[in-house]
Parts: structure tokens; sequence; C-alpha cells
């Protein structure tokens, strides 16, 4: 363990005890932004580099992104008074008593776990890729990719479900205001950084067959270029239009069809056919990535939008 190790882990429970204990909405809000850069450092340190990649760009980038906006757009304040001292006291016991059961628990854990790594790298010549969390999120375990998918559906009808009718909608406007400060800085550096961005994107989604990275993060960093390109005046997709809807429900779509497809070979769902599986698990991470990217983009716009 080094300096930078105890400084992290110093840090991580510093940092969310301030997001959560301050009365300024504004403060917090920066708290939860460190926050998640300290993690993705912390990911990083524990040999995780997917993890890392989707905290820094979703946990910190397109989270604190949602919340900067929706205090704008919305004008919200702290609460006139703290919250009573009883209640302060019952969840200071509550947290101390958590973390004393969750170091009981990694305690106990045996010294060298047997886990499951050795199996799927014995398996991988048979998934179809090299990486082994690639092989395990759209292989090993598909059924666990599928069903999260299922998730970020229903977060999309949550989504569409609030969005005002085109009828109803004013003009829209740009995310950040003309008389914005910051708006020229933003603009430069969209021009500038965006289309690295969807190269970043690129490289991650090619490089998970055989290393960190495949659609999550790919869409991840896509997101974060799309939401920089709406801060710097671009028009947000609109949630009504067609074509948004279509690619909505492109990466679910595809992936479902090809989890389906073996059943007319009369093979099990998610059993794809011998040497074909790395082609079929590419086509889904290109269909994922494409829908994950903007469904993530969909929530920043509807954040700021005005009553619901």
């Amino acid at each position: 363990m080094t300096a930078l190790d105890v400084l992290l882990a110093g840090a991580l429970p510093v940092l969310a005890w301030r997001a959560l204990a301050t009365d300024d909405l504004h403060e917090a809000v920066v708290f939860f932004i460190a926050l998640g850069l300290v993690a993705a450092l912390a990911w990083a340190r524990l040999d995780a580099p997917d993890i890392a990649l989707v905290e820094a760009a979703v946990g910190a980038g397109v989270t604190g992104s949602l919340f900067v906006t929706t205090l704008r757009a919305r004008g919200l304040r702290p609460p006139a008074s703290p919250a009573p001292r009883r209640a302060r006291i019952a969840l200071a016991v509550l947290t101390i008593a958590s973390a004393l059961g969750i170091g009981a628990a990694l305690a106990a854990l045996p010294a060298e776990p047997p886990g499951l790594g050795e199996l799927v790298r014995a398996s991988l010549p048979e998934t179809g890729v090299q990486h082994t969390v690639t092989a395990v999120l759209l292989n090993v375990r598909g059924y666990d990719t599928l069903l999260e998918m299922a998730v970020l559906v229903a977060a999309v009808l949550a989504v569409l479900a609030r969005a005002p009718s085109p009828s109803a909608r004013p003009a829209a406007r740009p995310a950040a205001p003309d008389d914005d400060p910051a708006r020229p800085l933003i603009a430069v550096l969209a021009r500038l950084l965006v289309p690295g961005i969807i190269l970043v994107a690129g490289y991650l989604l090619w490089r998970g067959a055989f290393a960190p990275g495949g659609a999550f993060q790919a869409a991840a960093v896509l997101a974060g270029g799309g939401i920089l390109a709406i801060l710097a005046g671009r028009r947000a997709p609109d949630p009504h239009a067609r074509a948004v809807r279509r690619g909505l429900v492109f990466g679910p779509g595809a992936f479902v069809l090809i989890a389906a497809v073996p059943l007319i070979a009369g093979r099990h769902v998610l059993e794809y056919p011998e040497g074909w599986a790395k082609v079929l698990i590419v086509a889904v991470e290109v269909a994922l990535t494409f829908s994950i990217a903007l469904t993530l983009v969909l929530f920043f716009p509807a954040s700021g939008e005005k009553g619901t």
C-alpha cells in the first residue's frame, strides 16, 4: 500500500460525508463530483479500469452535470433549517454500524478467495472474445446484461413520460443562457474535444474484445461528448422524434434478436453458434453503444425542463 492508496482511502469517506452533511446544495454537488473522480482513481488502483472509466464518465461527469443543470434550471435552495439533532445522531449511529458491519464482513473473507477467474479464463476460447469482462457480460452472464438493458429501457420510458409533447413544449433553448460568460469557452472546448471523444469511444468499443473497454465504457464517453455539445449550444435530441425513438430501441432490439435467433436452430437463448460468437458479440456491442449513449444524453436536457 502506497501513500496514494492511503490518501484515497481517507478522502473517499470524507468527501462522501461532506456531500451528505452540507446544507448548501451547490456545495453538495461539488463534493459529489469530487467523490466520483476520487472513486475512479481508487478503482484504477484496484486494477479495475473498466469500472474506473464508467465512474469518471457517468458517476462524476454525466450525473454531476445533471445535478448542476437541475439546480440552475429549478433554482433549488437548501432548506431553511437543518435536520433535527436526534435525526443527525441516529444517522451517524446507523452509518457507523453499517461501516462496522461491512468491515467485519471483509475481515471474515478468506485470504485467497476461490473466485471464478480461472474458470472464466479457461473458457475464453469458447466465448468468442479474449477479454474476461466482455466474455462474462455478453456470453457467460448474458442474461444479466440483457436485464440491465431492460432497466435502461424503463428509464427511457420515464424520460419520455415526463417530456412535454411537441405542441406544449416551448421553443428549444440552449442548455446555457446566451449571457453565460462560460458559453464561449464551452463552445471552443466542444469544437476541440468532441471529435477526439468520438474517436476515443470507437477505440474503447474495438478494444473491449481483448482488453478493458466495450459498449458501456464507449457509450459513457460518447454521451459525455454529446452533453458537451449541448452545453455549447447544440440542439438536444427530441425524445418525441421518430429517429430518436428508433435509436433508443436499436440496441436492446438487436440484443434481443441476436439472443433469440439460436432458438431457430434448436439451441438455447444466447447460445451463440460455434464460430459466430465474436461477430455476434461485436454486433451487439456496436448497437448497445449507440443506444446507451443516446439514453444518457436524453437524461441531460430532461433535467432542465420546467414543470412536470
